[in-house]
């Protein structure tokens, strides 16, 4: 067993399997779970159009998402990534088994720290609340992204890279942690047997984490494991029913409103309080933080 998981892999293999299950998911998985949801929708007469005109907004923020995405994050993550590899790692590691799993946990781990920043730090919520403004939770949610959300997980990866992993793998191993949160954007799916809620995240458990409910607010980072916020003290299990959105709800859906609220709010409240500490305190302070007087 640890002469094949150790075993060196060829690169076109693994790249192959990484499209299936990242790319591809869309066609066999995503889409047809998306129709089944509206499907229910229908079926228990709240296909709205609201809910529909959401959805939109929804997928069309992921269009804003990868322009921004590849002018910016994806070209400076690429280049980054191999210059710290090539400058700033451990000697690099060999593709196989052991390093592809071990690469897989080390971005999930990175990705609870990052989503968990998102929400504790005002720049990082200016871009992260576009997700959360949604009043619906289904498939096409987890499409809904900010402007800055492409840049952010930058920080949280390079130690990754450092510890002498290949940068493509980082990035194919960041985007099999997201592909799996997308599958958690349902309310179709319950609860799943014991084992499965203590261990891995589920939709139940992403429900919380999408829940305006007080006791709800910033639990439940996870990416695939949920043991990470086990423990590190923000778990919440599902008991009150979850009411889904934002604490200041944004009451629109055209996707510009969406895409650039969160944004938005930040410059205005940078406006409101005065000096330069204040202004920069307001980025990098959790999102409900102001100084004891604005002026």
């Amino acid at each position: 067993m640890v002469e094949m998981l150790s075993e060196k892999l060829e690169w076109i293999d693994v790249q192959y399997w990484f499209y299936v299950l990242n790319d591809l998911s869309l066609l066999y998985l995503i889409i047809p779970f998306f129709v089944l949801e509206l499907i229910r929708y229908a079926f228990l007469k709240q296909l709205t159009k609201d809910l529909i005109f959401d959805s939109i907004a929804s997928v069309l923020t992921y269009g804003g998402f990868l322009v921004v995405g590849i002018l910016l994050g994806l070209l400076a993550v690429t280049k980054v990534y191999f210059w710290i590899h090539n400058n700033f790692s451990l000697p690099h590691l060999e593709l196989n088994w052991v390093t592809i799993l071990t690469c897989v946990l080390l971005a999930d781990f990175a990705y609870y720290w990052e989503h968990r920043a998102m929400h504790r730090i005002g720049i990082g919520w200016a871009t992260h609340t576009v997700h959360h403004s949604s009043e619906h939770f289904n498939m096409s949610v987890a499409y809904r992204f900010g402007p800055l959300d492409a840049i952010m997980p930058i920080i949280f990866s390079i130690p990754i890279v450092m510890l002498g992993f290949d940068p493509v793998l980082v990035l194919l191993s960041e985007v099999f942690v997201q592909v799996f949160q997308t599958l958690l954007h349902t309310e179709i799916i319950g609860k799943l047997t014991k084992p499965v809620e203590f261990i891995f995240n589920t939709p139940s458990h992403h429900r919380v984490h999408h829940g305006s409910n007080r006791q709800y607010w910033d639990k439940n980072y996870a990416g695939i494991l949920i043991i990470w916020d086990r423990m590190l003290g923000t778990f919440e299990p599902e008991v009150e029913k979850v009411k889904y959105g934002i604490s200041q709800p944004i009451n629109t859906n055209n996707p510009i409103i969406v895409f650039f609220h969160g944004i938005s709010r930040l410059f205005k409240k940078m406006k409101k309080v005065k000096g330069f500490k204040n202004k920069l305190l307001v980025c990098l302070k959790p999102p409900d933080w102001m100084p004891a007087d604005p002026k």
